[in-house]
């Protein structure tokens, strides 16, 4: 019985299969909740830093800092994406990348230059094998994002918008939805949209502050602020989304090793159940030739 025999060496293969594809699955359900709450908890810092950036671009209209100045001569356009370091997270990735894809092509053709920074391993492969200009990289960032960790690679795009060597800064990440579905996402990052801002203002009435030392200081040491808040809630985002497309892929992987194990039992009890007829019927043949 080799057939059987080959039959059985292949569903135990998919069994040890499906042993991993399950330990996967759990490791990334643990760690989904952990991506969440801390995702979650990042939230209200970075939509009260945005309310204050907002209420003070409206209380200081006599001072414009640099990334709110929208720039139109360099001729070159940053990209930041953020994608996962590791794979088996089903098609997030792949959707992520296909919107930077679309988004370089429309640059490219409108005569800009790219520059991009990569933060996660997967887009920087992905960036190498389409020949895109990387200033900067971020990977092996674990399962806990760190903002000085970020902060380097991110600051070589703010520096050079605020030189003016860029007119515009992108970013491209997975926002969270829930533990089915997740978006790609690509916003603008630099100029900061003075809609968004005011959008996330609330109240229409007016603001306005006493500044210590000076409106100038604090203005820009906020907007940094707002712009590493962004980024940090943007990274957070992508890894609670990698979690939870990581268990939902395991878990679809690990289905499918059960319905393949279930259908190669049946092969396997056909074939064997075949070989014993097969037998029985040489030996009945045999008796009757005697």
């Amino acid at each position: 019985m080799a057939v059987g025999k080959e039959i059985r060496g292949k569903i135990k293969s998919v069994e040890n299969t499906k042993k991993i594809t399950k330990a996967m699955e759990m490791v990334a359900a643990s760690k989904m909740r952990k991506a969440q709450d801390r995702m979650r908890s990042a939230r209200p810092y970075s939509d009260r830093i945005r309310n204050i950036a907002a209420h003070l671009s409206q209380a200081n209209p006599e001072y414009s800092h640099p990334f709110l100045v929208k720039q139109d001569a360099a001729k070159t356009v940053g990209i930041i994406v953020v994608t996962t370091d590791k794979g088996l997270c089903g098609g997030m990735n792949t959707n992520v990348l296909r919107q930077v894809t679309n988004k370089v092509r429309e640059l490219e053709g409108q005569g800009n230059k790219i520059e991009a920074v990569a933060i996660g391993n997967k887009g920087l492969g992905f960036l190498n094998r389409i020949g895109a200009k990387v200033v900067a990289q971020a990977i092996q960032l674990g399962d806990t994002p760190h903002l000085d960790k970020l902060i380097g690679p991110v600051k070589v795009l703010l520096d050079a918008y605020q030189e003016g060597r860029l007119d515009a800064v992108y970013i491209c990440y997975t926002k969270f939805i829930n533990t089915m579905k997740q978006e790609p996402m690509l916003e603008q990052l630099l100029p900061l949209s003075a809609e968004r801002m005011q959008a996330d203002a609330g109240s229409g009435h007016a603001w306005d502050y006493i500044y210590e030392p000076d409106a100038q200081t604090v203005i820009d040491e906020l907007l940094v602020r707002y712009v590493e808040a962004l980024i940090y809630q943007a990274v957070a985002e992508n890894m609670a989304s990698e979690q939870s497309a990581r268990m939902v892929a395991m878990k679809a992987a690990s289905d499918n090793a059960g319905n393949v194990i279930s259908e190669l039992k049946l092969v396997y009890n056909k074939t064997r159940q075949a070989a014993i007829t097969k037998e029985l019927s040489e030996i009945v043949a045999g008796a009757a030739a005697v």
